[in-house]
């Protein structure tokens, strides 16, 4: 193979599927691919691949490749990192993008080091720039911008890798948009074969049995949400907010200081380091608004602010302000709400 300085998109495969968050890569990745004129490519590694560019190949991606064997199911960090660090050495990406999550954090940090490539964690923005080192006064075209938020929060940074290839990012879940590119696009397929990227000592580790427990909070895809911050109080008062989420129909949310708190559990913290939404109803109740916090909701269609502080920087991207504390404003939503819905 020889060098393609194409964009690769590392999709984690579970239960048959792309996860979501590889797919939401993958629209991402084909902007930024379209705009750099380059392919954007999928790499997909696992067991009982037949048909997987049918999930794949919608969002966008030029070429596909199946790294399939019966070991390398579920995954395991050495195998799927030998692939990667040896597939990349072949066909040099220019840029890699893959899901924050349990695997990216593992298996991203371990390509990178070792093809010395550097690795920016948890974007929440991804761009296409040029950069001139102020240093040395080079000049640099078409680099990818890696964009998260830094120091605590108070900033957001953003981050060039000048010199070294790939170019990698990892982003969480629910933080780029899913959109199909075209539904008939047809993808190169390229079946690889393992034992050329993966050698017997990799499999040292064998998985006896796995138990995997799924989520029982749906924060994700709930269309309202009602969102509370250290400002609510206690875990007592939350339950006003569980009551105004009953009566419309929607799910609790969290800041990071509720859940640090202990108001509520850390399934339903929302931002940087929790899950990001896109409610149509987004309800913030004592929450100030931190750059963490507003990167998790800031695409909500319609967002509340109930504060008891009128200076709180949440309420400059809230639609609508409430000025008043969640004790005395939750209740007389829920009776004007009920009122007015018979």
């Amino acid at each position: 193979m020889t060098d393609n300085n194409n964009l690769i998109v590392y999709c984690e495969f579970e239960d048959g599927k792309v996860a979501d968050v590889s797919l939401e890569l993958l629209t991402k990745g084909r902007a930024l691919a379209s705009k750099l004129g380059v392919k954007l490519e999928a790499l997909v590694i696992g067991d009982n691949l037949d048909g997987i560019e049918s999930q794949i190949a919608p969002y966008g991606a030029d070429v596909i490749y199946k790294v399939e064997d019966k070991r390398l199911y579920p995954y395991t960090s050495n195998p799927h990192a030998s692939v990667l660090i040896n597939l990349f050495k072949e066909i040099k990406p220019q840029i890699c993008l893959m899901g924050a999550t349990c695997i990216g954090r593992d298996l991203g940090p371990r390509v990178s080091s070792s093809l010395h490539s550097g690795l920016t964690a948890d974007c929440t923005s991804l761009e296409i720039g040029d950069h001139k080192d102020p240093k040395t006064g080079k000049e640099y075209v078409d680099l990818l911008y890696q964009i998260r938020p830094a120091f605590g929060g108070n900033i957001v940074a953003t981050i060039v890798n000048p010199e070294c290839r790939p170019q990698m990012a990892t982003v969480r879940e629910g933080v780029m948009k899913k959109e199909i590119y075209d539904a008939d696009h047809k993808a190169e397929v390229v079946n690889l074969d393992a034992s050329k990227y993966v050698s017997p000592e990799d499999f040292v580790v064998e998985i006896i049995d796995r138990h995997i427990e799924k989520s029982k909070v749906n924060i994700k895809n709930s269309p309202i949400i009602v969102a509370g911050g250290y400002g609510v109080g206690s875990k007592e008062n939350f339950q006003l907010l569980f009551d105004l989420a009953n009566t419309l129909g929607g799910e609790v949310g969290a800041s990071r200081a509720a859940v640090d708190a202990g108001f509520v559990e850390h399934d339903r913290q929302i931002g940087q380091t929790g899950v990001t939404v896109r409610p149509k109803l987004y309800i913030a109740c004592g929450i100030s608004g931190q750059i963490q916090h507003i990167a998790g909701m800031q695409e909500s269609s319609i967002v509340i602010s109930i504060n008891s502080d009128e200076n709180a920087p949440i309420n400059a991207i809230a639609d609508y302000v409430i000025t008043g504390t969640v004790e005395d404003v939750i209740p007389k939503l829920i009776k004007y709400y009920k009122k007015n819905s018979k």
